[in-house]
């Protein structure tokens, strides 16, 4: 839309959340800066607290303690209708006996805006969310994505500084919420006001985001960039949540990561000081990181381990091989459809890697991580 504010820069801090009769906080104390412009997401599980985060910000939910402030201005008392903020649902929350015009219409009505204006506004609204001509349909006719459009539009309508959005293409399916997806971007870049966007899927966070929280059990375990979430996790938790990874659990020792069944370097790996020197760290690799062959071949690499071929998974683009580690553990590789030749259930291969296409983490979680994505990951014995 022309003339749209630039947008808010969004803090909280000690932000808390206790509901009554709980054990724990469902927000326990985050802090966390939003920057003007900015698209952030929060990425976690199920009951992590994002959405109660979000709902805070947007005035649904009180806090128990903590400060949000607005461009500096704190915010936290002030009734949802005063924040001045957008905000879009999962399940799109339009007036079923509104046209999408009328749906669109609403908030601008609410603040007692001329019929001339709301008219041009809402015009431009439909234009911007591509829904010329659809103004005069009721919500029932419109197909799932248009809903979500029309929802977005009457969420940005009005103007406001910054938009939350709880999930918002959660109800669609893969190709159509592919497509919102860049739609979303596209709503970002021309509108240049603060997005605040929650969600428990990783592609969705990583394809988005210009920073990403990620959070677990009511706090915010690491925030960043999407390349440095995946590419230097500060935890395994962070690594095996934010896409695949082959896992590896030891200590380190003389610089290399003894797992029990296997001896790994690691280049850079602590000798004396550094997150392996007393306790127990995971190695994480991502699998498209690792190089897979059939065994026999040249060794290539500064760890190469013998595996067999548990199943391979063809994606058309890429394929997935699962294997099963002769000392212990499973992983997956995951390259090129077709590079290095076809690959069978049961054959004998070689998994290999360079030192340096791992990571070391704190191991937080010594088992599965429930909510992480279904992928197979590979652990050392503890």
């Amino acid at each position: 839309m022309p003339d749209a504010p630039s947008g808010a820069r969004i803090e909280v801090e000690g932000l808390t959340k206790r509901f009554p009769g709980a054990a724990t906080s469902a927000v326990d104390g985050i802090d966390l800066e939003i920057r003007a412009g900015e698209f952030m997401t929060l990425l976690g599980p199920s009951g992590s607290g994002k959405t109660t985060t979000l709902n805070m910000i947007a005035g649904f939910e009180a806090i128990t303690s903590g400060r949000i402030a607005l461009d500096g201005s704190d915010i936290a008392q002030l009734p949802a209708y005063r924040r001045n903020l957008g905000m879009v649902f999962q399940n799109y929350a339009l007036f079923p006996h509104m046209t999408a015009a009328e749906n669109i219409a609403f908030p601008l009505k609410q603040r007692k805006v001329g019929k001339g204006e709301i008219a041009r506004r809402v015009g431009e609204a439909l234009e911007l969310v591509h829904l010329g001509g659809h103004g005069d349909r009721l919500p029932s006719q419109l197909s799932g994505g248009q809903q979500q459009r029309v929802a977005l539009a009457r969420a940005v309508v009005f103007e406001p500084r910054a938009l939350l959005l709880d999930e918002p293409l959660g109800a669609l399916d893969k190709k159509l919420r592919e497509s919102l997806q860049l739609e979303i971007a596209r709503l970002h870049r021309e509108l240049g006001i603060t997005f605040v966007f929650v969600t428990h899927d990783q592609d969705e966070a990583l394809a988005l985001s210009d920073r990403i929280a990620v959070f677990r059990e009511g706090r915010i375990e690491q925030a960043g960039t999407p390349a440095e979430l995946y590419e230097t996790p500060a935890s395994r938790f962070v690594a095996t949540f934010l896409g695949d990874s082959n896992v590896f659990a030891g200590r380190v020792r003389d610089g290399r990561l003894d797992t029990g069944w296997c001896s790994l370097r690691v280049r850079d790996a602590p000798v004396v000081d550094g997150p392996g020197a007393d306790g127990p760290v995971a190695l994480v690799v991502r699998p498209e990181r690792l190089r897979i062959a059939a065994a026999g071949g040249p060794d290539t690499g500064d760890n190469v381990l013998s595996a067999t071929v548990t199943d391979v998974v063809y994606h058309g683009a890429f394929r997935r091989v699962l294997v099963r580690f002769d000392g212990g553990g499973t992983g997956q590789v995951r390259d090129t459809a077709g590079a290095g030749g076809s690959l069978a259930v049961d054959q004998r291969v070689e998994v290999s890697w360079d030192g340096d296409a791992g990571v070391l983490v704190p191991d937080d979680e010594p088992e599965p991580v429930v909510d992480a994505p279904a992928a197979p990951v590979a652990a050392g014995a503890q």
